[in-house]
């Protein structure tokens, strides 16, 4: 039986003298024409009641269509000329079956999807579902090839039905469905993963770029072109930042780029060798990037801003939970084997680009509603097998990412703001945010000095939590050759980090024992309830949360979502956040459940399990202020990557921050058993760091 839609409609063709674009072209006018028929097709046999699934395919061609309808509506400028009204509409229609209000019958949820079209077919069709839909952005883009391949791989599911019906033949399997998406990953991971790269390190075509430097900022109708979901968020930040005087937009981007620039100073890093700069941004922020990559021109850079690079609202985090394991149909060895020689030629194809690179610059948003994840047993799941392949896959995917984009030579920054979202203290958030980025960090350095000359003097670590916070934790730290000239702790303020506000150190993991506790924590954008991480020398030992009913999912949930599917990972980083204005302002405007890590980590003692802060630069040398040396830096597991390069590194770094009114006490403990009292409820209380507690007076 001869179902192959990709080459049926390319047999035809004659190549003779086409350009490449001729036959893409052509390619996509038969497959339009064909999902164009699928609505009035007739093959369908009624005696055989596969009504369900003829009514997805049509479903599924319809918004086929409709990105075919969106396309031809760029393609005539309709972008530029359209009132705001058709372009509201326009974007909505493209995520309508998607949101919240619609999504219980909707064939992008496994559940609906299973309940219609059965345990066989539903899940696997909810996922090619998933998959047409990701081509939205590539419309707006101008990728033709990946809408054509889309339409094609749907297109030749399609056909096996319909032949099946025609000949009187048996339906395709479920596994036979799995087999075609297998090989359309497979034969087109070139592609995807030339895409991907391209995206990372190429500024050409970059085309969030032309939308911040190019587009009327005063009018929201540029958000409607990037292809992405325009909610309340995007045009509210718009407007807002429409409004703002110039001089508080410079402060914004002046901060975000010269943070950049000072992380590569303060590590040794020669910026005048790099080319280009990705930036990340969320819509509605276009007046804050477009100063900044101009700032980023002035050091000598190009920004980079293709897919991956900028986002709008999310119409429903449930679809992306419920969508999270859907490589499960096909994730196996032989694929694995496959995308990483794909990375690999691709990164090899633009190696001069990924040495030129220098890093991403990160404008994160926080304040959106909270998210409660429903566990779908419809979902697709990796199986305990997939789960080690996709740790294996990810460690070599890194280690292929390291040879040509050096950590020894690149850097990045990151800083977050509100988004309208969070309610009505917004405007006054955002001011106080920006604030909060501008704190003066040459005081934070002085008396975060304080705090590392006597952590210096420790042998180990003792943190108790108070206020129904379980914690019970002994952190060991690195022992000093020469104290005169090393020091365990890194002095941090506002480089990499923004805003200023932690020392840390990467733990010795032998002796780290007990229990750390947080009774309610965003991480990623997911809520953990009564958050609970055992340690045994160093390593994850136990875990858990109460967000569900029982304890396998609860297990799952920080398995997924904070382990990365390890069996285990190590204490990677403690360290003791200083920033107590923020975390009073967060208290006040009764915020702080909403902010990013980047500024909850500064507000109080965090513990980072996976990878260190110097993973992968640990050869490199590090002084703080001082001049001291930074000499904690690895770990025993790090340590393996002279001999077991594979094994050293877990390419994940989770931060867990406990407030400071669940702290009941953070002690440095000498050889000798003498206590250095650091933080004593919630209140610091070593001399030289006063400063800290006046917000808490204020």
């Amino acid at each position: 039986m001869e179902t192959n839609i990709r080459t049926d409609l390319t047999t035809d063709l004659d190549s003779d003298g086409k350009t490449d674009t001729e036959i893409l072209e052509e390619r996509y006018a038969l497959a339009v024409e064909r999902l164009g028929e699928i609505a009035r097709e007739k093959a369908w046999d009624e005696k055989r009641e596969q009504e369900s699934l003829q009514a997805f395919f049509v479903s599924t061609a319809a918004f086929l269509l409709l990105l075919d309808d969106t396309r031809s509506f760029i393609g005539r400028g309709g972008l530029d000329t359209a009132p705001l009204e058709e372009l509201s509409d326009r974007n909505r229609r493209l995520y309508e079956d998607i949101l919240p209000e619609n999504y219980e019958k909707s064939y992008a949820n496994p559940a609906y999807a299973v309940r219609e079209l059965g345990e066989e077919y539903g899940g696997v069709l909810s996922a090619l579902y998933a998959m047409v839909r990701g081509v939205i952005g590539d419309v707006y883009e101008g990728r033709l090839e990946m809408l054509v391949i889309h339409m094609e791989l749907f297109l030749e599911i399609y056909a096996a039905f319909v032949y099946a019906v025609s000949e009187k033949e048996p339906l395709p399997g479920g596994e036979e469905i799995r087999e075609m998406i297998y090989w359309f990953m497979s034969d087109y991971a070139d592609l995807l993963s030339r895409e991907g790269i391209r995206n990372m390190v190429c500024p050409e075509n970059s085309f969030g770029i032309g939308l911040i430097m190019e587009s009327d900022l005063a009018d929201v109708r540029y958000l409607y072109a990037y292809g992405a979901y325009v909610g309340e968020n995007e045009l509210a930040t718009a407007r807002f930042l429409a409004g703002l005087p110039e001089e508080t937009i410079a402060t914004m981007a002046d901060t975000y780029t010269e943070g950049y620039r000072i992380g590569f100073e303060v590590t040794g890093k020669d910026l005048s060798r790099k080319q280009t700069a990705r930036i990340h941004y969320h819509l509605g922020f276009e007046r804050m990037m477009r100063r900044a990559v101009r700032n980023l021109e002035k050091l000598g850079l190009k920004s980079i801003a293709g897919q991956q690079s900028f986002e709008g609202s999310n119409p429903n985090r449930q679809f992306g939970y419920d969508h999270k394991d859907d490589r499960a149909l096909f994730l196996d060895k032989k694929y694995v084997n496959r995308k990483l020689e794909a990375m690999r030629a691709a990164f090899e194809e633009y190696k001069a680009q990924a040495r030129g690179y220098a890093g991403p610059a990160v404008v994160e948003t926080f304040g959106e509603a909270d998210f409660n994840p429903v566990n779908k047993k419809e979902a697709l799941h990796f199986s305990p097998e997939q789960n080690k392949l996709w740790v294996e896959y990810r460690t070599q995917m890194g280690m292929i990412q390291r040879e040509y984009i050096l950590e020894e030579e690149r850097s990045f920054t990151i800083i977050a703001f509100p988004v309208p979202e969070i309610g009505t203290v917004f405007e006054e958030l955002f001011r106080e945010t920006i604030r909060i980025n501008t704190l003066d960090y040459m005081l934070y350095r002085s008396i975060q000095q304080k705090l590392i000359d006597a952590l210096d003097q420790a042998d180990y670590c003792e943190i108790r939590g108070c206020n129904g916070n379980r914690t019970n934790l002994r952190v060991n730290l690195h022992k000093l050759a020469d104290p005169a000239k090393e020091t365990i702790f890194e002095n941090c303020v506002a480089d990499v980090n923004i805003p200023v506000g932690e020392v840390f150190t990467s733990p010795v993991l032998e002796g780290t024992d007990g229990l750390l506790h947080v009774s309610r924590v965003f991480l990623d954008g997911l809520e953990y309830r009564d958050l609970s991480v055992a340690f045994k020398d160093g390593m994850i030992s136990d875990y858990g949360c109460g967000n569900f009913e029982s304890e396998e999912e609860n297990r799952s949930f920080v398995r997924e979502n904070i382990l990365y599917r390890h069996d285990t990972l190590p204490l990677g980083e403690f360290a003791i956040g200083t920033n107590t204005t923020a975390y009073v302002a967060a208290k006040r405007l009764g915020v702080e459940s909403k902010l990013p890590i980047l500024i909850a980590e500064k507000m109080g003692p965090h513990f980072a399990v996976g990878d260190t802060c110097y993973s992968h630069t640990e050869e490199i040398s590090v002084y703080n202020p001082d001049g001291k040396e930074i000499v904690a830096k690895s770990n025993a597991v790090a340590d393996l990557r002279h001999t077991k390069p594979e094994e050293a590194y877990f390419n994940c770094h989770t931060d867990i921050t406990i407030p400071y009114d669940e702290l009941g006490e953070l002690t440095a403990v000498k050889k000798d058993g003498a206590r250095i009292e650091i933080i004593k409820n919630g209140r610091f209380v070593l001399p030289g760091c006063e400063e800290l507690n006046k917000a808490f007076e204020d």
